[in-house]
């Protein structure tokens, strides 16, 4: 099973961004966690990572993944969660599970 993982704006800057709020842990960490829990669980999963800070960029590799072998999508859309419309578009089109995830608890902060 191959799975796309997308990580929007700003997330390339984990470790550097608040620690207080984010954590000392990268993005690379996170993808290397993310490849251990895969392999200790003997998962039979590939995963994809795309990270961009444009909107347009992740709505591309959305529609990218319409047709192609992948068999979901992971995303944490960053800031974009709260206003794009045109990326909750392409998920809705993409015909495929797509889980949304984030790093904190965006009810609180809003």
């Amino acid at each position: 099973m191959k799975i796309l993982v997308i990580q929007g704006p700003n997330l390339n800057m984990l470790g550097h961004r608040d620690p207080r709020l984010y954590g000392m842990v990268t993005l690379d960490q996170i993808h290397e966690i993310m490849q251990t829990f895969v392999k200790q669980g003997n998962l039979d999963v590939e995963l994809e990572f795309f990270q961009t800070n444009f909107e347009g960029e992740i709505i591309d590799k959305i529609q990218e993944s319409v047709g192609s072998d992948y068999e979901g999508i992971i995303i944490n859309p960053g800031a974009f969660s709260h206003t794009s419309i045109a990326i909750a578009d392409a998920i809705m089109l993409a015909g495929k599970p797509v889980i949304e995830v984030h790093l904190t608890n965006i009810q609180a902060r809003e």
